[in-house]
């Protein structure tokens, strides 16, 4: 991709995580970012020379070929109401990084038909280590290469159907969250059983690391890899089978069904 201007609009926590992992990524050298927030406080001292940081979503807008939403779900209607008369079908592409708001609500709110694409990275996206689910409108698909483009040069892309995108939220977005929660366990544990904090956090990391990595370098299932580890009357199985007793498992899907509950709730 070359040549293009991206506009992030509200670079809060994910959409600053964005611009970053588009300038690591490398996108900055031959492309344009804006990013846009309220208040701008929070964003001194980040410079460069192929970006521009302004109040204006308007001229944001007017000045882009790309136009990342990145706001609050409550701020989209105005947010929409301020750009919707400079949007150009013919040229502008809105990616929607909004939680459960659809393609549809965004088109009736724009008025006007245009390529429509929902993005939900996860902000792991700030070390080019985002998964990203993508879903677009029909003059989306024409786009789509465009869009994951970008989004390959922070991580992985997979394209989905715009029904499957709260479960893409919860399991991607949230499950950034979830997995943090997994390695302060452990390192709490590793504490317990005499590493120092420092040092109980670093090994967790990295084995949780190269889980994952064995994992995507393989392909295998989890529980071909767990066998590898696991020997009769061993501590591993022994540990494993203490932690399903009280519901590793369950809580974990119990917790991932409750989050696509709420976030339902908030689509309704």
């Amino acid at each position: 991709m070359k040549n293009q201007t991206i506009a992030i609009i509200g670079a809060g926590n994910l959409g600053l995580a964005i611009y970053k992992g588009l300038e690591k990524g490398g996108l900055l050298e031959s492309n344009r970012v804006i990013l846009t927030k309220r208040n701008l406080e929070s964003l001194e001292g980040i410079t460069h020379s192929r970006l521009s940081i302004t109040t204006d979503n308007v001229e944001a807008t007017k000045s882009s070929d790309i136009i990342i939403l990145a706001v609050q779900p409550k701020q989209l209607p105005e947010l929409l109401e301020q750009i919707k008369e400079v949007i150009d079908p013919s040229r502008h592409t809105l990616v929607s990084v909004i939680t459960a708001v659809t393609i549809e609500q965004i088109q009736v709110q724009v008025g006007t038909e245009c390529a429509i694409v929902r993005a939900m990275p996860n902000t792991a996206i700030a070390v080019l280590e985002s998964m990203t689910c993508i879903a677009t409108n029909i003059r989306g698909q024409a786009k789509l290469d465009l869009v994951t483009s970008i989004f390959n040069c922070v991580g992985k892309t997979m394209e989905i159907h715009e029904e499957l995108m709260q479960s893409a939220t919860v399991v991607c977005a949230s499950g950034i969250a979830f997995w943090m929660r997994f390695i302060r366990a452990t390192t709490q544990g590793g504490v317990q059983l005499g590493f120092d904090a420092e040092d109980a956090q670093q090994i967790a990391v990295q084995t949780c690391l190269g889980a994952a990595s064995l994992l995507a370098g393989n392909g295998n299932h989890p529980e071909k890899e767990i066998d590898r580890v696991t020997t009769p009357q061993g501590c591993t199985i022994s540990g494993l089978n203490e932690m399903e007793h009280h519901g590793l498992s369950s809580a974990l899907i119990k917790g991932l069904v409750t989050s696509f509950e709420r976030i339902n709730a908030m689509k309704s």
